[in-house]
């Protein structure tokens, strides 16, 4: 038995907001990698998402991975929407995009989103990203982080 065998794996529920069939894949693949247990569901574009979250309001996800680029309802409508209901204020948000512009990040980053996380290219990376993503979100302490903590990079 090794050392951490005591400790209990950590479980949650997780929803992706994302277009693209192959990054729903990809990301879900790589839950299936990490040492946490997770609820995956996932969701097409801005306009289900928000239906899915009106509808399970009295069972929210813990973490909300959302993506920018979506038709419908694009992932900034989203999270503005998400920080003005006020039963939907307090889901934490983590976008996840393939673009990193400075204007976009602090405008995200001060309309309330948790953290960024930029899609990698590269399978390995992104089950790192994700994993160091879930357990910021995870952390029972958990403040806004300071905005140069924002973007989450491995």
């Amino acid at each position: 038995m090794g050392s951490e065998s005591h400790l209990k794996s950590p479980f949650i529920n997780l929803l992706l907001a994302d277009d693209d069939a192959d990054d729903r894949l990809l990301f879900e693949e790589a839950l299936t990698d990490l040492p946490i247990q997770c609820a995956f569901k996932s969701v097409t574009n801005g306009a289900q998402l928000m239906d899915f979250l009106h509808s399970h309001v009295s069972e929210l996800p813990d973490v909300l991975f959302l993506d920018l680029n979506m038709p419908l309802k694009n992932g900034f409508e989203c999270l503005t929407e998400i920080r003005l209901n006020e039963k939907l204020k307090s889901l934490t948000v983590i976008i996840y995009s393939t673009s990193l512009v400075d204007d976009v990040v602090n405008l995200l980053y001060e309309n309330g989103a948790q953290y960024y996380v930029r899609k990698p290219g590269d399978f390995s990376e992104l089950k790192k990203i994700i994993h160091a993503a879930l357990l910021l979100a995870m952390d029972a302490s958990y403040e806004k982080p300071p905005k140069e903590n924002f973007v989450i990079e491995v």
